[in-house]
């Protein structure tokens, strides 16, 4: 038996994008021995030639590919444990000696500073070149500075 070879003007089963179904469709136009363009034989529409789409398997995921989420329970934690060590550190600091925030200031660890918006914070790290990560009562804060 001998395969048939494509040419323009054949039919051919090809998923149409109008009606969205694998229907017959007649070659419009070929590059070499490829199918690139089709026409409906339902619809008339003429498009790109889609052979017949597989269903997609979904692959089986890792762990290493699944995506790192925190519990609302670790979370509530992380608030509880900033927020006792900004107790402690409240009761040891001179609220007089806090020092204005400026984007362009230069602060160092634990130095003790009065944001506008977030009020008094304690500097906990230095990131070089130009943040710094605050602890205010509220949480940590990642702010600019010199």
């Amino acid at each position: 038996m001998r395969i048939k070879k494509l040419s323009a003007g054949d039919i051919i089963e090809a998923a149409c994008t109008r009606c969205r179904a694998i229907l017959n469709h007649t070659i419009v136009a070929m590059v070499e021995d490829r199918v690139v363009r089709v026409e409906c034989n339902t619809c008339h529409g003429v498009h790109n030639y889609r052979g017949k789409t597989e269903k997609k398997t979904p692959a089986a995921t890792t762990s290493a590919q699944k995506k790192q989420t925190v519990s609302r329970q670790q979370k509530k934690e992380t608030a509880a444990s900033e927020r006792d060590e900004w107790q402690a550190l409240c009761s040891t600091v001179n609220v007089d000696q806090a020092t204005p925030y400026d984007m362009n200031g230069k602060f160092r660890a634990n130095e003790l500073l009065n944001h506008p918006t977030f009020g008094l914070g304690i500097v906990k790290n230095i990131i070089p070149p130009n943040k710094m990560e605050v602890l205010f009562e509220h949480g940590k804060k990642l702010l600019r500075c010199q």
